[in-house]
């Protein structure tokens, strides 16, 4: 080439140049570009060998592509793939190179500068007869850099075909051919690097859309009801998607259950619990109402699903059917607060209840014990009576009025034609607020019939509630009320006026004649009776009254906003409703009864209150001539448990 005349090696070279290039421009990866820089150094610009060193990510050279022209079986160049070489190394040698324009030419008398780490081969030429011929250990190098200056590699090349040192024609193709060959690794690397992105990319949406189907499949064919609501927006709160479980829980159809939202869906007593429950791993056990009308016992726990980006997106609620466990959690409290034989509260109920609707303020100076946790009575001193306990009349004179009763016992002729009057008894009806003791409407799930079968528990004598209305003990008749003793809310004036006395009454009742059923007839007689006896206590009793089974053959009513009459017009229809003949396992039966009336008031003791019914209870037991207690105050009479 050097012989040529100056026109045609310009020619000749942009020829080959223009034809190298475009074999660069055609490589598709980053192996077959530098695979096209090492071919075209050899076979365009006359070199016997050409290698390529990479710069890796650490810095360091490697050699990555290696070519001759005269391809040898056993060694040559092709030993030096994959051996790397220092960036500390490769940098001196550049520094201590001659510099020829952009490329580095290293004559063979520097070969100390070459590191031993940098990969080298020196292949077996001739020696040199003039002084511009080529060294077998002379180096030329072209340093390839990217277009903000960072190296990319270095193009070696080495035994010009010629034998000679290359000329300035031939160095200069060499420079635009390592400049060409930095733009074509760039743009390889480039189309490398988006090839790996995008290979990572369409991985990512592959295992996002596998993702997205496993939560769909999830979602959807999940055993327990599933929901998405929307977080954001005019839609806040509302259903967007439910699954199938879900819709038949409820009994709802898909589109109508994404029209509405929990809220619409809760139970009204639920309502508050719903909305203090957090999104975000909030739990709550409510109510949600299905087609038919009814309530469906659901667990609800939250998860809130959020974007990287742009934070909360949705959330999903799992929905659980606990209808099942809330039945069994119901039974197991009803059986622990009722009794079991008779279905009516227990005692520990008793008290509770009684608990719930009283508080420890007393009324007035001295306070609502003061007022001597007055009873009525229902003493009965009989002009005559027979063994099972039919009553005469007693005298007016004692405070009470005439007790007139008709046989009530096992033997007894007679029916139950008596009336119960003048029980020591306050005036005039007032209000009193029904809580804490009646059966409330709280569960409404399917086949309890809309009845409260977990009565709340206590909570025990606290500060009143603002609502609270505070029990009263009526005052005795002909007696001038108190201020104190007229209902009032915590927190009134005190200057309202009174009311009407009502108040709580607590009416203790004791079977007669109910040893001689179990004595004649066996326990199981026994039970029968007290069954039908709470059957018929329940029968005349008005809605929300309490009656509860004390023990054995005590049974006690609890009756709010009554009035001295009212009590006196219960016992009676008490009275009326036991003393009628029973036909047990074909066996007719009867059982009398006696009364005791007594007034809870708020201050009272929960035990002060049924000692005091109990004791009108006794003293009209006794006036009858019926059991009594015994020398420590116990009952001498026998019950059936």
């Amino acid at each position: 080439m050097e012989a040529e005349s100056e026109p045609y090696v310009r020619l000749a070279t942009l020829r080959t140049l223009h034809r190298v290039v475009a074999d660069l421009n055609a490589a598709r990866s980053l192996a077959g570009t530098l695979q096209a820089v090492v071919e075209g150094s050899v076979h365009g610009l006359g070199f016997g060998a050409a290698a390529v060193s990479l710069v890796r990510p650490d810095g360091d050279l490697m050699v990555a592509a290696v070519w001759e022209y005269e391809e040898r079986e056993f060694g040559g160049p092709s030993v030096l793939l994959g051996q790397v070489g220092s960036r500390e190394s490769w940098d001196r040698l550049l520094a201590v190179s001659d510099h020829w324009g952009t490329l580095r030419f290293l004559p063979h008398d520097r070969g100390w500068a070459v590191g031993a780490d940098i990969p080298r081969w020196t292949g077996d030429g001739p020696l040199p007869v003039y002084a511009n011929d080529w060294h077998p250990e002379d180096g030329l190098l072209a340093p390839m850099y990217s277009a903000g200056g960072d190296l990319l590699g270095v193009l070696s090349v080495d035994r010009p075909r010629s034998g000679k040192r290359p000329g300035a024609w031939t160095r200069e193709a060499l420079e635009m051919f390592s400049l060409q060959a930095s733009i074509a690794i760039g743009n390889a690397r480039l189309r490398a690097e988006m090839q790996r992105a995008l290979a990572r990319l369409e991985k990512e949406q592959q295992a996002l859309l596998a993702s997205e189907e496993s939560f769909r499949q999830a979602f959807e064919y999940a055993p327990s009801g599933m929901a998405i609501t929307e977080l954001h927006g005019a839609a806040r709160g509302q259903l967007t998607r439910v699954n199938d479980a879900l819709c038949r829980l409820l009994g709802r159809p898909r589109a109508a259950l994404r029209q509405q939202s929990f809220l619409d869906l809760v139970h009204p007593d639920d309502r508050g619990l719903l909305e203090r429950t957090s999104a975000e791993s909030g739990r709550a056990e409510l109510r949600l109402s299905r087609r038919d009308g009814g309530y469906q016992w659901v667990c609800l726990r939250n998860s809130v699903v959020a974007d990287a980006a742009e934070g909360p997106s949705f959330l999903l609620t799992h929905v659980e059917d606990i209808e099942d466990r809330k039945r069994h959690e119901f039974q197991l409290a009803h059986r622990a607060s009722h009794d079991a034989l008779t279905g009516l509260p227990n005692s520990a109920e008793l008290r509770s209840r009684l608990a719930r609707r009283l508080c420890p303020l007393p009324q007035g100076p001295g306070g609502a014990a003061a007022h001597g946790a007055a009873t009525c009575a229902l003493e009965g001193a009989a002009a005559s009576h027979s063994p099972s306990g039919s009553y005469g009349p007693h005298s007016p004179r004692s405070g009470q009025e005439a007790l007139e009763g008709a046989p009530g016992g096992a033997g007894a002729p007679g029916g139950a034609s008596g009336a119960l009057e003048g029980l020591s008894g306050p005036g005039a009806g007032r209000t009193m607020l029904m809580h804490g003791y009646g059966e409330h409407e709280r569960y409404s799930g399917s086949g309890y019939g809309g009845r409260d079968v977990i009565p709340e528990r206590p909570p025990g004598y606290g500060e009143p509630p603002p609502d609270h209305v505070h029990a009263v003990v009526p005052a005795d008749p002909g007696t001038a009320a108190e201020p104190w003793s007229a209902p009032f809310r915590a927190g009134s004036g005190a200057g309202a006026a009174p009311a009407a006395q009502k108040g709580l009454a607590v009416v203790f009742c004791d079977l007669d004649g109910f040893k001689s059923v179990n004595d004649r007839f066996g326990h199981n007689a026994g039970d029968a009776v007290l069954v039908e006896v709470a059957r018929r206590l329940q029968q005349v009793v008005r809605e929300g009254d309490t009656v509860a089974r004390l023990g054995g053959d005590e049974f006690v009513v609890l009756a709010d906003g009554i009035g001295s009459e009212e009590a006196t017009e219960l016992a009676v229809r008490l009275r009326n409703a036991i003393i009628p003949p029973m036909r047990i396992a074909g066996r007719v039966m009867r059982v009398g009864v006696s009364l005791g009336i007594g007034w809870a008031g708020c201050g009272m003791s929960i035990e002060e209150v049924l000692h005091a019914a109990d004791k009108r209870m006794y003293d009209e037991k006794r006036a009858r001539g019926g059991a009594v207690r015994g020398a420590r105050g116990e009952r001498s009479h026998r019950r059936a448990g």
